[in-house]
């Protein structure tokens, strides 16, 4: 059963773990109980409550502890607290329960993983959330919270609904990836005291690790007389990240830069959500948890970049102002750093603001972005040697191959008769000839008569097929193939979920908009689909009774009422030699 499991490094770690007697009950009662499949942040949430990475959580938030957490950071009985922790549901899956109601929390397989006691259960305030753990408190830092990556995941892919209880844990989530270096709390904290480590700095990162990474967590370690914990984020992060496969492997190569004995690699499942300054408070706290006595915060902790128009969302030094305020209470030293840059003049890796030498000249410094990193790697040009390891450039490479050896998806959308299967044929045939990669078209008739039959036209099965296709062709980039996709795909938001889809699996993503007038398009009606429309024989039809929602994003615009197929075939050809993917 539940209880608390004190440790020697940090406070107690609360055990959501049931016995073996209760785990056996579980099992049984679960077969009549509802069910909520977990989605991967979900599962990350789930796992560390079980093994005691949010103590001192006991299972998902209840109402009062989420609202007071938005409002002051704190749970409702007092305890510091940043970041809400929460079961989120579809308003379906909600009208099936009642407090009271015990609850099969499930992975995707459908694997047992925990019981939930529904104890409330209660619509959120979406917005009121987005400002509260998103916004930021500092002049100058950007107010858009539309384009905030964790912002625009709560609004768009989290339930309406919360289901708050406490948990108790029949078995961990399957992890066969890094056995050896997923760590529970205890079995961290247990693994310090067994190598004699009383002061632990840790190194929070979801990106890669380069040579400026390990001059400042060297230092970190020099400062504080502690050891050092690298610990990298292996649940979700932003969207575009680098797999966490590839990043891990980075990782594993810079491990030998430190002397023997001083570093310890180990993964954490967190999901992040991006939230800068009342993040890098939960990372300490999580941080704690696991046995560490100190957090390296650095410029721009958590944050997730700048919006459109080159702001920050964050001010680069908020997270350390916030952790700083909380330091003494938390119990867990910061060791704060300034952005880090190569000193050509001294050959060395030096902070920013350390901006002149002992003789008091300006020093020579330089810098490497990761927008510049991703430009370099794309075109196939080296990184520099003051910048990164030759073997975590050898793994870059190999998940971030140049565009002319990447896959990609060309998607064509416009309405009927527009022209974009005829286009997407004669491109296919044009990289066809080309050679070196596999070409497949995936048309809309085609895909609606093998993969979506029994999809009606509503604008629900409209975006699945649309989804479904984007999967499709998802799979193909991901595998270096060309994917063709040509369908109406009337509706903005699916067409953009379909462009993020391709993208975080590595592929080049290209919107070709065939903005074909009506006019032209029902003058061809190759189909006789919009003589029925306006007979009122199909209903829902895109361009007559049903809505087109033109692309403000398109890459490329192709009127087929003055260009010919070759013609629009041979300029999204040049297009993508423009680009470098041919």
């Amino acid at each position: 059963m539940s209880g608390r499991l004190v440790l020697p490094h940090g406070g107690a770690l609360v055990d959501l773990q049931a016995d073996a007697e209760r785990r056996e009950e579980i099992a049984k009662a679960s077969r009549d109980w509802p069910s909520i499949d977990l989605n991967r942040r979900q599962l990350c949430d789930l796992e560390l409550l079980a093994n005691g990475g949010f103590s001192p959580l006991r299972g998902f938030m209840t109402r009062p502890d989420y609202e007071r957490v938005l409002s002051e950071m704190r749970l409702a009985d007092g305890a510091l607290w940043p970041v809400p922790v929460t079961l989120d549901a579809s308003r379906a899956t909600a009208d099936k329960l009642t407090p009271g109601d015990w609850v099969a929390l499930r992975d995707e397989q459908g694997t047992l993983l925990a019981a939930l006691r529904a104890e409330e259960i209660w619509e959120a305030d979406v917005e009121a959330e987005a400002h509260a753990v998103f916004a930021s408190r500092a002049e100058g830092a950007s107010a858009n919270l539309e384009q905030h990556a964790g912002a625009a995941r709560l609004r768009k892919q989290t339930g309406p609904v919360r289901v708050g209880g406490r948990v108790e844990a029949v078995r961990p989530p399957i992890h066969y990836d890094y056995p050896t270096l997923r760590h529970s709390p205890a079995g961290l904290r247990a693994l310090f005291a067994r190598m004699g480590w009383r002061r632990v700095v840790a190194f929070q990162t979801r990106n890669p690790m380069h040579r400026a990474h390990v001059e400042l967590t060297t230092r970190a370690v020099q400062e504080t007389a502690a050891s050092l914990l690298v610990h990298p984020v292996v649940g979700e992060t932003l969207p575009g990240d680098l797999d966490h496969f590839t990043r891990v492997r980075c990782y594993q190569a810079v491990m030998s830069a430190y002397p023997e004995g001083i570093a310890l690699l180990s993964l954490l499942p967190l999901a992040m959500r991006m939230a800068g300054p009342r993040e890098a408070l939960w990372h300490a706290i999580v941080r704690k948890n696991y046995g560490c006595t100190h957090l390296i915060v650095g410029r721009d902790h958590a944050g997730p970049g700048q919006d459109a128009s080159g702001v920050p969302f964050y001010d680069p030094y908020e997270a350390q102002a916030l952790l700083r305020e909380h330091e003494a209470e938390l119990g867990v030293a910061m060791v704060a750093f300034k952005e880090m840059r190569y000193d050509r003049k001294r050959g060395a890796v030096r902070q920013a603001g350390d901006v002149a030498g002992a003789d008091g000249a300006p020093s020579d410094t330089v810098h490497l972005s990761g927008t510049e990193m991703r430009r370099r790697l794309r075109q196939d040009l080296p990184l520099p040697s003051w910048f990164t390891f030759p073997e975590v450039e050898a793994e870059l490479r190999r998940a971030v191959p140049p565009r002319s050896r990447r896959g990609f998806v060309i998607f064509f959308t416009g309405l009927s008769g527009a022209g974009k299967s005829t286009i997407a044929g004669a491109l296919m045939v044009k990289f066809r000839e080309m050679g070196g990669r596999p070409v497949t078209l995936l048309d809309g008739d085609v895909v609606r008569r093998h993969l979506s039959s029994e999809l009606t036209f509503s604008r629900e099965h409209r975006d699945l097929n649309i989804r479904r296709i984007g999967f499709v062709a998802s799979e193909i980039a991901k595998n270096g193939g060309v994917a063709l996709c040509a369908s109406i795909a009337p509706y903005d938001q699916v067409r953009k979920d379909v462009r993020r889809m391709v993208e975080a699996a590595a592929g080049g993503f290209v919107l070709v908009h065939v903005s074909t007038p009506l006019e032209v398009c029902e003058q061809r009606d190759p189909k006789g689909l919009y003589a029925r429309a306006r007979a009122g024989i199909v209903s829902a039809f895109t361009g007559v009774s049903d809505p087109y929602e033109a692309p403000d994003d398109a890459d490329i615009l192709i009127d087929t009422a003055h260009a010919s197929p070759e013609e629009a075939a041979h300029r999204i050809v040049l297009h993508m030699k423009r680009e470098g993917y041919v």
